[in-house]
C-alpha cells in the first residue's frame, strides 16, 4: 500500500486500543477500534487514522492507492445488553439518503458508497475544522452563506451548525459542511406539505442562519452588516429554550463521559474529539 503523505493538517496514524476496555458501551464499535480494512465498490480501503469515536459513530481516514476517503460507521456495540446495530444502521442510512439529495451542491463532500449496513464512505477534503479564533478570508462567510442558501432551497436544514468542528476550511480557503447526521430534509411532498412540518423546517433553517451569524460575529465582526447585527439581537424563543434546557444537559453529559474516559484501561483514538 502506498504511504500517505501527511501534512500539518492531516492527522498522523494512530494505533487502536490494544487492551481490554473498562467501559466498552461508551464507544460505537466493539473494542473501540475502526476496522483495519473495508471494501466499497470492490476496492479495499486501509485505515490511516481515527478522527472521532463516540457513542453513536466512529469516523476515520482511509486510503486506497492514492485516494483518501473518510469512513463513518454507525453504532454496533450493544448497550445494557440490548442490540444497537439497528440505531447505527438507521442513522447512517438516513445520512446517506440526505447526502444523495444534495450531492450536486458545491461544498458538500461527495459520497463514494455504502460500507456494510452501518457505514458510509465519502471523499476526503484536505483542510481543517474552523478554529475558534481563526482569521478567514473576506469571502469565506459569503461562500458559507451561499452554501447554506443552496441547502435551504432543497428543503434541508443543517441543524448542527452551532458546532464549529462541522465547518471545514479547505486548503483552498473555502468552506465545506461535514457530518449531516442530524440534518433534516423535508421536501414539500406528501405529508411533508402540511403546515406544521413547513413551520418546523423554517424554524430549523432560521437556527442555521443564527449560528452562521454567530460564527461570523466571532471571527469577522468587521464584515457584519447593520441588518445582520439586528438579526443577531433578535434571538428566537427556541434558541433561548435551547440555552436554558439543552446546554446544561450537554455540559453534564460531557463531564460524565470525560470522567469515565479518564478511568479507561486503554486509550481510544478519537474519543476526546468534540
Amino acid at each position: 500500500m502506498p504511504t500517505v503523505k501527511l501534512s500539518a493538517r492531516t492527522p498522523p496514524p494512530v494505533a487502536g486500543p490494544t487492551g481490554r476496555l473498562r467501559h466498552p458501551w461508551l464507544y460505537a464499535l466493539p473494542g473501540g477500534k475502526l476496522p483495519a480494512v473495508v471494501v466499497c465498490g470492490g476496492r479495499r480501503y486501509h485505515h490511516v487514522s481515527t478522527y472521532k469515536h463516540d457513542f453513536f459513530a466512529a469516523t476515520g481516514l482511509y486510503q486506497c492507492g492514492d485516494e483518501l476517503a473518510v469512513l463513518k460507521l454507525g453504532r454496533t456495540t450493544p448497550f445494557l445488553g440490548l442490540p444497537m446495530d439497528w440505531a447505527g444502521r438507521l442513522l447512517e442510512g438516513r445520512e446517506l439518503k440526505l447526502l444523495e439529495c444534495v450531492r450536486d451542491v458545491p461544498g458538500v463532500p461527495r459520497v463514494i458508497g455504502r460500507v456494510g449496513r452501518n457505514g458510509l464512505l465519502r471523499e476526503f477534503v484536505p483542510g481543517h475544522p474552523l478554529g475558534r479564533r481563526e482569521h478567514v478570508s473576506d469571502e469565506f462567510f459569503d461562500e458559507l452563506r451561499a452554501l447554506l442558501s443552496r441547502l435551504h432551497l432543497r428543503d434541508v436544514a443543517y441543524v448542527d451548525l452551532n458546532k464549529r468542528q462541522n465547518i471545514l476550511v479547505g486548503d483552498d480557503g473555502r468552506p465545506r459542511l461535514i457530518d449531516f447526521q442530524i440534518a433534516l430534509c423535508l421536501p414539500a411532498t406528501g405529508w411533508r406539505r402540511v403546515a406544521p412540518v413547513r413551520w418546523l423546517l423554517a424554524r430549523f433553517q432560521r437556527a442555521d442562519d443564527y449560528h452562521y451569524l454567530k460564527h461570523k460575529r466571532r471571527l469577522r465582526p468587521d464584515l457584519l452588516t447593520p441588518a445582520e447585527h439586528a438579526q443577531l439581537e433578535r434571538i428566537s424563543i427556541w434558541i433561548r429554550l435551547h440555552r436554558c434546557m439543552a446546554r446544561p444537559l450537554t455540559h453534564l453529559r460531557r463531564r460524565t463521559l470525560s470522567r469515565l474516559q479518564k478511568t479507561e484501561s486503554v486509550e481510544v483514538p478519537g474519543s476526546d474529539a468534540k
